[in-house]
């Protein structure tokens, strides 16, 4: 094999090597940035659960034909404690299932992060 060949032979095997680590570095990002939508997405209703709960606590006390109010679609709505505590009920119950299957999409995307990076043999370097 002549110099010329041997130097585009191994011009080529870089160029395929370094597309190789640009997708693997874009994989790695996709995870990364997929599993900080969904840790924020997680905290946001974790925050929804923790605002029911506190509402809840405090109209569950009260009479049951006291009168309250409540944020629907934007409106504020006239409504009695006995009308809003089974509602809030229920949403709160939704926020709690919905947040448990994106604490389970959290935990199977870092769990396919982890294999993909055995792998690939991926190591992640921190930068200074």
């Amino acid at each position: 094999m002549s110099e010329a060949q041997a130097g585009s032979s191994s011009g080529a095997q870089s160029a395929a090597q370094n597309k190789k680590q640009a997708d693997l570095q874009a994989q790695y990002n996709n995870y990364k940035s997929t599993l900080q939508q969904l840790a924020q997405k997680i905290g946001e209703l974790e925050s929804e659960t923790d605002e029911h709960k506190l509402v809840l606590d405090t109209l569950k006390p009260l009479p049951a034909d006291r009168k309250c109010f409540r944020m629907i679609g934007g409106v504020l709505v006239e409504r009695t404690v006995a009308d809003v505590i089974p509602a809030l009920e229920t949403n709160a119950s939704g926020v709690e299932a919905v947040l448990k299957q994106l604490v389970e999409e959290y935990r199977k995307t870092e769990e396919d992060m982890r294999s993909w990076q055995k792998k690939n043999k991926v190591q992640v370097v921190q930068g200074s």
